[in-house]
């Protein structure tokens, strides 16, 4: 998640944190004690969910006290868990982020409330202390702050999963924004990956059907290459590069000298942030600007193989005219050039309605199992309904209900296949995606709800298809 959030806003320690800590609580104990400390605050909503869902007979007053009852006892388990996320840091409050700008996984009836709290974790997650970060500068740089910069401000302007932003002007008098990793948030996140991979051998027979050792081990490797700024700093670098020749697209300059592993100093971008710009900005001002963040993501991904695997909110900052910029680039993932290839496959034989070809596609390369009639129908439309904007040569329009269709298409599917399979409910067949995909979907759902916000209409097609029907290009060196 992004590491610069509402960077006109100051994040200071709030009602989520009475004060700045020094660390991040690293041992896996301890992670897991926390986590598993949210469990009884939640327990009374879920038995009332429960309730609900067998059809229990109230009156109308009891049904009035448990409605109440409920809401109240849901305000103090949103409020720990808002407090645990946000202390926790790491791949906790990455999740309960992506929860919060992802339209569709929250439980239906509960999406607005649900984004509406984790959304504090986007804006004023609880920072460390000052004098923690001015020690990892001193560690990292050989000196302090203020003998590093001209002007260096103690308290950081966004504060998120792995690490907090400050304030600067350099010595040569560029304004700079300097991203502090949390001391000991590598160990942190290492433990919860391994709790994730202790969880997978604990359910090694299913995992092995599910494919999901390859996938852990996926997600792994990009959150690992996340807690090394030097990677990042390359990222921005190679990113900078390839939309050299797309003036819209601004990414800030990575100042080499002031970095190291984990400390990241970059030019600050200014503009205004994402919510902002959607309650403020004209429709042809979101149009524009969802062009550019749609023209970013795709082309590089189609073009390159070069996928930015983090689409939140926090990432972008407008200037107007259609200019954004892009900010964070720690999750990216760079797809092998077999996968980019299967992927343009099915999304040509879409344009070209040549549906014979899309279902050998949805075989041999997405692993669907066209002997499984159920999970055929389900996979194969809802790869169909992703491909909506590609597939018209009319204007589409972007709404955070067609975002969140998409995925609760894909999750009342499942429901369905458990619910009414032989023999009982069971989970449905697997699906052989191949694991090197797997951060396409929260690209995807990412992406969707982004330009939902901003409700953007576009010709998608007409912008994507030079890039589907190229072959790939080379990075530059």
């Amino acid at each position: 998640m992004s590491d610069r959030k509402n960077q006109q806003t100051r994040a200071q320690p709030d009602t989520l944190s009475p004060s700045a800590r020094e660390s991040a609580p690293s041992s896996r104990i301890s992670r897991l004690a926390r986590l598993g400390g949210l469990a009884p605050r939640a327990l009374p909503v879920a038995i009332e969910g429960a309730r609900r869902m067998l059809g229990m007979q109230r009156t109308e007053e009891q049904e009035r006290i448990a409605r109440q009852r409920t809401y109240e006892e849901a305000k103090k388990a949103g409020r720990a868990l808002l407090k645990t996320l946000g202390e926790m840091k790491g791949l906790p409050m990455k999740l309960g982020q992506m929860f919060s700008y992802i339209d569709g996984l929250a439980p239906p009836g509960y999406e607005d409330k649900v984004k509406n709290l984790l959304r504090q974790l986007q804006e004023k997650a609880p920072p460390l202390s000052p004098e923690a970060a001015r020690r990892v500068i001193l560690e990292e740089l050989r000196s302090p702050p203020e003998q590093i910069f001209a002007q260096w401000e103690n308290d950081p302007f966004a504060a998120a999963s792995i690490g907090q932003v400050h304030r600067a002007i350099t010595r040569t008098g560029d304004k700079v924004a300097v991203k502090v990793q949390y001391p000991g948030i590598d160990k942190a996140v290492q433990n919860d990956l391994q709790s994730l991979s202790m969880l997978e051998v604990m359910i090694a027979p299913l995992a092995r059907q599910y494919q999901s050792k390859q996938t852990l081990e996926e997600i792994k490797a990009v959150f690992l290459a996340e807690l090394d700024y030097g990677i990042e700093a390359e990222n921005v670098d190679l990113f900078r590069k390839i939309n050299a020749d797309l003036p819209l697209v601004r990414i800030p300059r990575v100042y080499h000298s002031l970095s190291s592993r984990r400390v990241l100093t970059t030019e600050l971008l200014e503009g205004i942030g994402y919510e902002q710009f959607c309650r403020e900005a004209s429709q042809e001002e979101r149009n524009a600007a969802g062009i550019t963040i749609w023209t970013f993501m795709m082309r590089g991904l189609l073009r390159y193989g070069l996928m930015y695997a983090d689409p939140h909110p926090g990432n972008y900052r407008f200037f107007g005219g259609g200019h954004v910029g892009f900010l964070d680039f720690g999750c990216v993932k760079r797809l092998p050039h077999d996968m980019v290839r299967g992927m343009k496959r099915y999304i040509r034989a879409v344009m070209d309605a040549d549906w014979a070809e899309f279902d050998r596609a949805c075989v041999e390369f997405l692993g669907f199992n066209d002997q499984d009639r159920e999970s055929w129908d389900l996979y194969r439309s809802y790869t169909l309904e992703l491909l909506i904007p590609l597939a018209t040569h009319t204007p589409y329009r972007c709404s955070p209900e067609g975002a969140r269709e998409a995925v609760q298409y894909l999750v009342r599917g499942h429901r369905k296949l458990i619910k009414e399979a032989k023999g009982g409910p069971r989970l449905p067949p697997p699906v052989k995606i191949p694991y090197d995909l797997t951060f396409v979907n929260r690209l995807q759902w990412g992406l969707a709800s982004i330009l939902g916000g901003l409700r953007t209409e576009a010709r998608f097609r007409e912008i994507t298809e030079p890039w589907v029907r190229d072959g790939e290009w080379p990075l530059p060196a």
